[in-house]
């Protein structure tokens, strides 16, 4: 073991010891204000430990053994579970493992690749524009003008109404939908969609025709983006909040302008907050009603097919894929941004 690894691995073990002693009385840390406040998030989290290990745990463990069977309904018995085998090949040897529902997922299924390869690409747009958009406003609600509560409460509204009011009058309201469909018609029977036109009339220039793809499925996704940024910009707004206005006059002293400012003291200040907001963004946009691989995998469950050991195999991969994203995220984030006390 090299002298690098030694010390990386003598750093990680100093850490679990520094943690734990944060939770047990009787030595000096437990006695310091980050264990003072590690202890007090424990508190706030632990009704959601203590309901996730009573009401979670045993649903996860039975899906994962769902997607390794074929699930069988035994009318006033409950269900039988048998384990789909498949044969694979390693280092010349036929090794048989419970995985043929992933790979009929993966292999077999005619539409959820295809599905999960889109809401992927579509994740990865939305969450890069709710974060951008996010933090801009909430540097603007930051700023000291006139009716700045009344902004921030409209800027916050969409959480409110995205938690079951709008999606419940969107889907069921007829006159919504009346409404809807008239403005679809109007657009469809004039002939000009100015989105389609503009979008169509650079690609045919040719200019950085992939780059405005992805400008103009922001654009037609900005409905989305707003109603799914207000956590975000409380989160930013809070952190800029807690920047010292000291800072700020220090470099007006020394001649620094407001751009100067704002990459030399906000933004580096800020910038710990990406990763809370990232990761949050991302888990929200795979668990959104409207994602297409989510109505697949409820299709399979609770459609003809009735087919829970594939929906479940379905529902693992998706929940892979989330937690692959997030590690990314968290990987490039925590090399690229700066930490402050």
């Amino acid at each position: 073991m090299s002298k690098k690894q030694r010390k990386h691995r003598e750093h990680w073990y100093s850490g679990i010891t520094e943690s734990v002693q944060m939770y047990v009385p009787g030595n000096k840390i437990y006695h310091t204000m980050p264990a003072r406040r590690a202890r007090i998030g424990t508190l706030f989290i632990l009704p959601f430990i203590i309901g996730f290990l009573f009401f979670m745990v045993r649903p996860l463990i039975l899906s994962l053994q769902m997607s390794l069977s074929e699930v069988k309904l035994v009318p006033g018995a409950g269900f039988t579970m048998t384990h789909v085998m498949r044969e694979y090949s390693i280092f010349g040897t036929r090794i048989s493992l419970p995985l043929g529902n992933y790979h009929y997922a993966l292999a077999t299924d005619p539409n959820y690749n295809q599905l999960l390869v889109q809401e992927i690409g579509r994740m990865a747009i939305n969450t890069i524009a709710t974060i951008v958009m996010s933090f801009v406003i909430a540097v603007i609600l930051n700023q000291k003008f006139k009716g700045r509560i009344f902004c921030r409460i409209i800027f916050f509204l969409p959480v409110i109404l995205s938690s079951g009011v709008l999606p419940g009058i969107e889907s069921s309201n007829e006159f919504y939908n009346m409404m809807s469909d008239i403005g679809n018609s109007v657009q469809n029977s004039s002939g000009i969609n100015i989105s389609e036109s503009l979008q169509n009339l650079i690609s045919v220039s040719g200019v950085a025709g992939d780059v405005f793809d992805v400008v103009f499925q922001m654009i037609d996704a900005i409905y989305d983006i707003v109603m799914a940024s207000g956590i975000q910009i409380i989160i930013f707004l809070s952190g800029l909040q807690s920047i010292s206005p000291s800072l700020y006059e220090a470099a007006d002293v020394e001649g620094c302008s407001a751009w100067e400012s704002f990459w030399k003291i906000t933004f580096p200040m800020v910038s710990p907050l990406l990763l809370v907001n990232t990761i949050y963004t991302i888990i929200d946009f795979f668990m959104k009603n409207d994602n297409r691989v989510m109505e697949r995998i409820n299709t399979v469950m609770y459609g003809v097919q009735l087919n829970f050991g594939v929906a479940s195999a379905m529902s693992w991969i998706y929940f892979g894929v989330a937690l692959a994203f997030i590690a990314i995220s968290t990987l490039i984030i925590t090399r690229t941004v700066k930490s402050y006390e």
